[in-house]
């Protein structure tokens, strides 16, 4: 049951994005910025846990990953731009997300001793 309220929660949520996108794509792209994800997942991983020292873990990694994951929001639209099609524009930019994040994980072995 509980697996169940996560689910219709977070749907909820995604779904509330989308439907107010279609009233103003500026007001959806404040509450899209938001790490809804990760506010998501830490609120889950604590309400299981209360450990909040894993939360603390968590989001110090996560922050690593926002970094390169910042080129899909610079690459979509400029694609987008050129002519290309959604599709292909979606998985260009995820793709070169993809390479960026083993580039960071490659990279965080360094910083982090891993």
């Amino acid at each position: 049951m509980y697996v169940i309220v996560k689910i219709l929660i977070s749907a909820m949520i995604i779904t509330a994005v989308s439907e107010l996108a279609k009233r103003s794509t500026f007001a959806a792209a404040i509450l899209v910025s938001l790490p809804l994800t990760s506010i998501l997942a830490f609120s889950w991983i604590y309400w299981e846990s209360r450990n909040a020292e894993k939360i603390a873990a968590m989001s110090y990694e996560v922050l690593w990953f926002v970094i390169p994951s910042l080129a899909f929001f610079l690459t979509l639209p400029a694609l987008l731009r050129f002519g290309v099609k959604f599709l292909p524009a979606m998985m260009l930019s995820s793709l070169l997300v993809a390479v960026l994040y083993a580039a960071m994980m490659w990279l965080l072995r360094f910083v982090k001793g891993a």
